[in-house]
């Protein structure tokens, strides 16, 4: 903050290394970050198995990954600004808490459909289903 109370311009830099500090923040703060980040590993691993070539399904599976590593996040972020804000119960932050949790729900279970089609599409190729 300046003297007068207003946030200070960051560079570039300082921003990335704000962001990259958040990131580390994240995942060492969240068991349920580390259960999504071993779900992802375990379907880019699939992914190499089942031999996935088509750069469409690749960019799926990984944009499918991000959404719900972000949702993740952006739950974190939500679940330690309550915790700074009151130890009380307050109905209105639990609200925010579970549509923030929600949300990753929701993410979690998109990326689960567009992975099974993905991955039963290539299993019907490598069998010869279709």
């Amino acid at each position: 903050m300046n003297d007068d109370g207003r946030l200070r311009e960051r560079s570039w830099g300082e921003k990335f290394r704000d962001a990259f500090r958040g990131m580390k923040q994240g995942v060492r703060g969240q068991s349920s970050f580390f259960v999504h980040f071993f779900a992802a590993a375990a379907v880019i691993a699939a992914a190499l198995v089942l031999k996935i070539d088509a750069l469409a399904e690749w960019c799926l599976l990984l944009v499918c990954i991000a959404m719900v590593l972000t949702a993740e996040m952006f739950n974190s972020a939500l679940e330690s600004l309550a915790k700074a804000i009151t130890d009380q119960d307050d109905p209105s932050i639990e609200s925010a808490l579970n549509v923030s949790s929600a949300a990753v729900l929701l993410a979690s279970i998109g990326a689960t459909v567009v992975g099974a089609v993905v991955f039963i599409n290539r299993l019907g190729m490598l069998v010869g289903w279709w």
